[in-house]
């Protein structure tokens, strides 16, 4: 029995010592009328990473980038049309790694751009 409790405290310590698989890392990025925080979007590239996209208006937006979007690999959630649709107060996530370059993002609802929901993703 002592031999049974030696091997299972072994494979305790083992298993709790192998690093578990690198996550990807989480931006956050807030979506309100009429704006886009952060200003710009920093990336790193060739890194996955979780977009977070969070709509505190009451009202419908997008987050529009189709350039950005064809250049990264999506491994989960999507982005039809190189857009990420959002109700009010909805959020959606999105895991991609992006490629190196300069973005433009803006929400394609009627004038929501001209009042100013417009951002830039660098990806370095």
């Amino acid at each position: 029995m002592i031999g049974f409790r030696h091997a299972a405290l072994a494979a305790i310590s083992l298993a709790s010592s192998t690093p578990l698989a690198a996550q990807p890392a989480t931006q956050v990025i807030n979506v309100w009328s009429f704006g886009f925080a952060p200003r710009p979007i920093q990336l790193a590239a060739g890194r996955p990473v979780t977009l977070v996209f969070v709509n505190s208006s009451g009202s419908s937006h997008d987050f529009t980038a189709p350039a950005f979007f064809a250049n990264s690999v999506i491994s989960a959630g999507a982005a039809p049309g190189g857009e990420i649709e959002l109700r009010g107060h909805e959020t959606k996530r999105i895991t991609l790694t992006p490629r190196r370059g300069s973005y433009p993002a803006h929400c394609s609802h009627f004038m929501h751009s001209t009042f100013g929901m417009r951002d830039t993703i660098v990806v370095n």
